[in-house]
């Protein structure tokens, strides 16, 4: 079965770090960019961050910039989301995508050029 797995997701404090894992299974990455998306209660769904298909460019929203940190691992068959110094509005449900490309990733048509969605892992930040 071909599927897109997350995990690491939970309930941490403002402030605090979670790193979650985006682990693929029936395919490998390494020809697809992985993006990942979030998506708080009674919001639309957002791109996060995009990892090209090499792992070797990388793209953020201003809003995750400096504070979230995206990493692809070919030879794991998986990838990263080192989420540092959370925020309250940082809390949602964190999805990953395989994708095309990076292009389109941060546009409300983000699920063009999207291969496989994971179904989503919780993130809770409390103050």
């Amino acid at each position: 079965q071909l599927q897109l797995v997350e995990s690491g997701g939970g309930l941490v404090q403002v402030g605090g770090s979670l790193r979650l894992s985006c682990a693929a299974s029936g395919f490998t990455l390494d020809g697809y960019a992985i993006g990942w998306f979030r998506q708080a209660p009674g919001k639309e769904r957002e791109g996060v961050a995009c990892v090209s298909s090499s792992g070797g460019s990388t793209y953020y929203r201003d809003f995750v910039k400096g504070r979230f940190t995206i990493s692809k691992h070919n030879a794991e068959n998986t990838v990263y989301l080192q989420m540092d110094s959370l925020k309250p509005e940082d809390t949602a449900v964190y999805y990953c995508a395989a994708r095309s490309s990076c292009l389109g990733y941060a546009t409300p048509d983000m699920s063009s050029g999207t291969r496989y969605w994971g179904k989503g892992t919780l993130v809770t930040v409390s103050s």
